[in-house]
């Protein structure tokens, strides 16, 4: 049996202003952005650059209900855990982009990580794992 998640949604106030945060600032891919007009709604799907993998899909609120979890996707916890090959690399260029960096850059057991906020306030882990962990080991 072979299975794969192929999107996660991420709850949005802005299609625009999201699309501008992951693709100028953390330098994301825009795979697609469809107007649906069935449901008045966009299907915005986001990639870290060369991904073969996971994409988000940027979904607008549009229940009141919804609203609350703008900003707040994983109730305070890490959200999302972007990897690279090249944390320094990334984490300047981060820094450099104005993204707010909640925890700095520390060695861990599995790699090197810091965590940021997006321009909601989802936390988020930038991690470079390292050669032996079993999930880089997967991704070769």
């Amino acid at each position: 049996m072979i299975q794969s998640i192929v999107h996660i949604a991420l709850v949005v106030k802005d299609y625009d202003e999201a699309i501008e945060f992951y693709t100028n600032k953390l330098n994301f891919t825009l795979v697609e952005d469809t107007y649906q007009p069935e449901q008045d709604k966009r299907w915005v799907v986001v990639s870290p650059p060369g991904s073969v993998g996971t994409t988000i899909i940027l979904a607008r609120a549009s229940k009141p209900e919804q609203e609350p979890f703008i900003g707040n996707q994983a109730g305070g916890r890490v959200f999302l855990f972007l990897n690279t090959d090249d944390f320094w690399r990334d984490y300047n260029d981060m820094v450099s982009k104005g993204i707010e960096f909640v925890r700095n850059p520390k060695e861990q057991d599995y790699g090197m990580v810091a965590v940021f906020k997006d321009l909601y306030g989802n936390l988020c882990d930038l991690l470079e794992l390292n050669k032996d962990h079993p999930i880089a080991k997967r991704m070769k």
